[in-house]
Formats: C-alpha cells, structure tokens, sequence
C-alpha cells in the first residue's frame, strides 16, 4: 500500500529550497508583483498588481500618501523573492515579508506589505470564486455603514451643511476644524486661534441638529495636549461624540495625559502602521473607536488580528478610506467579516474615479455600501491609466505667525 500511495504521489511531493516542510507544490504561482502609479481626483495612487500563473489577478493599494516612490522601492525589492510562491499562503508571506530583513517595521515597508497582502487575497479569492469576506470567516452584516464629513467651513455654512446632512440620514457626520483667517497665506496654522472658533461653531452645531446625530470633530493631529484639552474644555458635556487625531500618535502617555482633561471618546489609529502600534492604545484603554487604515497596517492579515484586540475591549473599528476604490473596496470586505464596527468613512463625493480608470468598483447606496457579492474585492484597475511620469504630489509645509513649523 505504501509503495503504491508513493507511485500515485510521484513527485507531487519535493524538497527544495524553500520548500522546508517538504509540502506539496501549489498549483497555482505568483508570476510577477507589479507596483504601479495613478494620479488620482486630488492625488496619486499607489497600486499593486498581483499576476499568477492563472487566469487570475489582484488588486492592492498603499496608503502612504505623497511618499509613492519609497513603497514602490520596497514593493520592488519584495518582488525578488515573491515571485514563484504560492499565492494561497497569505500569512506565510505575510511574515516572511515582515521579517525578511534585520530592519523590519515601519510606514514604508507596512504600506508595501499592506498593498501586497490585500493584492492576494483579491486573487486567491478570485481564484476560490468568492469575495474576500468569505476568506475572513463571512460576513456579518447586510451591508456597510458609513460616516460622512462636512465640507463647509465653520461658519455659518457648517450649521446649514449639518442640516442638511441630517436630512438626507446620515447618523455621523464629521467636521474639519475652522481655519481664521491667515492673512492670505494658506500655510499658516495658528491652533488657540482655530480652538476658539471651532468650539463657538460646533456648540451652535449641536444645538441645531439636537442630540440624536453623532457629531465628531477631526484635528489632524494639529494640536498639543494642551490646546486639545483646552478645545474639548470650551464646550458642553456631549457636544461631541469623537474627537479624531487630535495630538500625534507617537507617545501613548501623551494620550493618557490628555485622557485625564477630557472625557470625549478619541478616534485615532489611522497613522498606525502594526498591531503592535495600536497594542498600548487598546490595552491602556486610551483608544475608543479605532481608525485603522487597511492600506497602511498590514492589509487584511494585520488589521483582523487588530479587530479581535478591539472586539475583546469593546472598541468598534472606523475605517480610515482617504484613498481610491482599492481602498473601498478592502475596506467593504474587511468591514463585513468583523462583528465590532462603527462606520466607514465615506469619500465618494469628494475622490471621484471614473470607469475609465477603475471600470469596476464599489457604488454607495444612500448612507451605506451593499455587501459585495462577486469574486475577490470587486474592484478592476486599468493600466493604461498608471502614469509612465511620476507627477509629485506634496502635502502643505504648514508654519505658524512666527515662522516655526508645524504639523500638516
């Protein structure tokens, strides 16, 4: 019988170099890992393509805004060694990418992983004939709901924009913080002045849509612990229901400082590139809604590890999605294999992509995203709209009256 099974087997079974366990070959191989630049509506896109031996691809997108060309060199230097593997071992490769050099971590690399790692769960699942949320243990819900953000600036036209948001259903809207005027310099950001008008304007916003909406307010990591606890302090209890990236992230113990001002529910994480980034901010309890940003965490392997973290601290995931509809689309899918979930930020109106650049992608239904039904992520890229000259995109230098640097 032994002697049979071994003939039957033939060499379907083999050791090789990078075959250590001695496992059976795929039948099903990476053939190349193609990193590809787009302009975008306001920016530039960082694309991934994963091609197989297959009639299948996939899809995925980096998110490290205006710093493309550093993630395309790592994505280059990963194709090195992804070429010729089997696309099915997502985790597999997904520490290998991790760990393959003594430097490992950071925004860079994280971005590079992430496109990579949504990439082939799009192709594996295209391969498999199912969505992506089928992979990550199925679906919870029907569909996706979503927050949407206020335009206007604050003033006047943010009491009627609010309004008129509430009108149309939305159950959270986010608003930008109220920038005074700088003299007609664009670059000049004074935080106790923007503080001081943005809190008159949004106690004048809560009492004009009542209690039922939830209003949050996004800083941009603009201010120190000071200023935001100040901001916060200036207003009425329940005025806000988040306030999202008030200070910068790198210092937990800055948060817990600024947690001891304030009893406002923060919202941050979408500059966190690890789990082990968000890890202090879930366990110390400074973190209450997560704004992880699939694009630059890790992809799917990495932020469903960072949802079961947050599910076992009550803490609901809020998606960052300031990107393309690569972005979206991971994020409809990793939104509906989670059972702790908020919103999805919705940028429809704002970041908007013809068909003749992505031919295929997610389409928003009022206030929600419907469940993706097709194979893979749902989203289909053309090439021929990847830009054969890199166009640079720079965010704002952004300085005080005195001429010091800030934060963008």
């Amino acid at each position: 019988v032994k002697i049979r099974l071994q003939e039957q087997l033939g060499s379907a079974y083999s050791k090789k170099p990078g075959n250590p366990n001695n496992t059976k070959e795929s039948s099903m191989q990476i053939t190349d890992v193609k990193p590809m630049i787009a302009r975008g509506a306001v920016r530039n896109l960082m694309i991934v393509k994963i091609e197989t031996d297959t009639d299948h691809h996939g899809w995925g997108e980096s998110g490290l805004v205006g710093r493309e060309l550093a993630v395309k060199g790592a994505v280059e230097h990963y194709r090195e060694f992804l070429v010729g593997k089997d696309p099915q071992r997502i985790g597999s490769i997904w520490q290998e990418m991790y760990r393959s050099q003594y430097l490992e971590g950071g925004r860079v690399l994280a971005a590079a992983i992430s496109a990579i790692d949504i990439g082939l769960h799009d192709v594996v699942a295209k391969n498999l004939g199912i969505p992506v949320y089928q992979l990550l243990g199925g679906a919870h819900r029907n569909w996706i709901p979503c927050f949407t953000t206020s335009h206007a600036g604050m003033g006047p036209d943010a009491v009627q924009d609010a309004k008129r948001l509430v009108a149309e259903g939305w159950p959270a809207i986010r608003f930008a913080f109220g920038v005074p005027d700088t003299d007609g310099d664009p670059d000049i950001f004074e935080p106790r002045e923007s503080i001081a008008m943005t809190a008159d304007w949004m106690m004048k916003i809560r009492e004009s849509v009542g209690n039922a909406p939830v209003l949050g307010m996004e800083y941009h990591h603009r201010l120190s612990v000071a200023e935001a606890g100040s901001f916060c302090q200036r207003m009425p209890r329940a005025t806000l229901d988040f306030l999202e990236e008030p200070i910068r992230d790198e210092n937990p113990a800055a948060y817990q400082s600024l947690r001891q001002l304030t009893d406002v529910p923060f919202a941050i994480g979408e500059e966190f590139a690890s789990k082990w980034q968000f890890l202090p901010y879930i366990e110390q309890g400074i973190l209450n809604f997560a704004r992880i940003d699939i694009c630059n965490v890790g992809g799917f392997t990495e932020a469903m590890k960072v949802a079961g973290w947050c599910e076992a601290h009550y803490i609901d995931m809020m998606p960052h999605n300031p990107l393309g509809p690569i972005s979206t689309a991971a994020n409809l899918h990793f939104g509906a294999a989670v059972s702790n979930y908020a919103w999805l930020e919705e940028r429809t109106k704002d970041l908007i992509f013809g068909p003749d650049i992505f031919p295929e992608q997610p389409k928003i239904d009022g206030t929600h995203f419907p469940l993706p039904t097709g194979p893979g992520l749902g989203v289909e890229f053309n090439e021929e709209a990847a830009s054969e000259t890199f166009e640079f995109w720079e965010a704002q230098h952004l300085h005080r009256r005195d001429g010091s640097y800030t934060n963008y």
